[in-house]
C-alpha cells in the first residue's frame, strides 16, 4: 500500500455493499488504517439514504475520509452531496479516484459493489487514500461547492 494520508477512515453501507464493507475492513486493518464502522451491520434491506447521511456528519465534523457502499455507488454519492464540505466521488477505477482526489478534493470514496470486483476496489482504495489534492486552480472550483 502506498503512504496513507490518514489513519483512520469512516465506512458505512447498505444492505448491497456490505459483504464488501466487511471485506474493506478487513484490507483497511491489514494495512494499519482504523475504521469506524456505521453500518449496516447485515444484508437485510435498508435505505442507503441513512448511511450515506451518518457517515456525511462525520466526515464533515472529523475532516477524515470516508468510503461509501451500496450498489452502485451512485445512490450514496447523490446522498452524501447533499452535505457542505462532503465531496463525495463514485470511483470505478484508479485513475477517476486518482483525479476524485487530485482535482476535487474528494473526501467520501463511493463504491459499487455489484460493478467492481474486490481486487481492483483494494487499488482504487489505495489510489484514493494516498493521492494528494493538487490545489492552484481547483482550490476556488471546489470552495464553490459550499456556497
Amino acid at each position: 500500500m502506498s503512504k496513507s494520508l490518514t489513519k483512520s477512515i469512516i465506512i458505512a453501507s447498505d444492505h448491497a455493499g456490505f459483504l464488501m464493507k466487511e471485506k474493506v475492513k478487513i484490507f483497511l486493518n491489514k494495512s494499519k488504517i482504523k475504521s469506524l464502522d456505521l453500518g449496516t451491520f447485515s444484508e437485510e434491506r435498508v435505505d442507503y439514504p441513512d448511511y450515506a447521511k451518518k457517515l456525511s456528519i462525520l466526515v464533515k465534523k472529523k475532516t477524515s475520509f470516508g468510503i461509501l457502499i451500496c450498489g452502485s455507488g451512485i445512490g450514496v454519492s447523490i446522498a452524501a452531496n447533499r452535505f457542505k464540505k462532503v465531496r463525495a466521488a463514485v470511483c470505478y477505477n484508479q485513475i477517476s479516484a486518482s483525479l476524485a482526489r487530485k482535482h476535487n478534493n474528494a473526501n467520501v470514496l463511493c463504491l459499487g459493489a455489484r460493478l467492481i470486483h474486490f481486487k481492483n476496489v483494494k487499488k482504487i482504495i489505495n489510489t484514493f487514500i494516498s493521492t494528494k489534492f493538487e490545489g492552484g486552480r481547483h482550490t476556488a472550483r471546489v470552495k464553490k461547492l459550499d456556497k
